[in-house]
């Protein structure tokens, strides 16, 4: 596909939420546990709210799938452009997280912190690989998508051989 083709591409996206109960109760009583789906994909999550909106701490809530997306775009970007250049990364993980301050309308992710310790082999740059992580930050669609800043503290760790 020509470059002019790739930019006129449009994505689309969708996204399904269901949920019964009552609220004639009270804020404090109803059930805030939802199914979430997203066509074409067969996955059902269960979500609910934040345990501090009454939600059940057992289930993810949608400020932990932000958190979730930013970090989960960030590995896939990174991953293409290493691939792409030929550089050996053979295990990364994301320890991510975001604050919400309650007392600083309007109420919203006031950051997201990704901090990914990223595994490359022997012999791998890491100065090339903190300008793919970089890069990656620049080209990631979710990050690109949101007004909350999004910061990545990478960690570029070598493999040792025969570990």
């Amino acid at each position: 596909m020509s470059e002019e083709a790739e930019r006129g591409r449009v994505h689309h996206y969708r996204a399904r939420c269901t949920w019964s109960g009552s609220t004639a109760a009270g804020y404090e009583h109803y059930r805030r546990s939802h199914l979430a789906t997203s066509p074409p994909a067969s996955a059902t999550l269960e979500l609910s709210s934040d345990p501090a909106f009454f939600g059940e701490a057992e289930l993810l809530n949608p400020e932990q799938l932000v958190v979730l997306a930013a970090s989960s775009c960030q590995l896939l970007s990174f991953l293409a452009l290493c691939a792409r250049a030929r550089v050996d990364v053979v295990a990364y993980e994301d320890d991510a997280e975001a604050e919400m301050a309650e007392g600083e309308p309007p109420i919203r992710l006031s950051e997201i912190r990704l901090r990914p310790r990223i595994h490359v082999a022997p012999g791998t740059s890491h100065e090339r690989v903190e300008r793919l992580v970089e890069l990656a930050h620049r080209e990631c669609y979710v990050a690109n998508s949101l007004a909350t800043p999004v910061l990545v503290e990478a960690t570029i760790l070598t493999v040792e051989l025969g570990a």
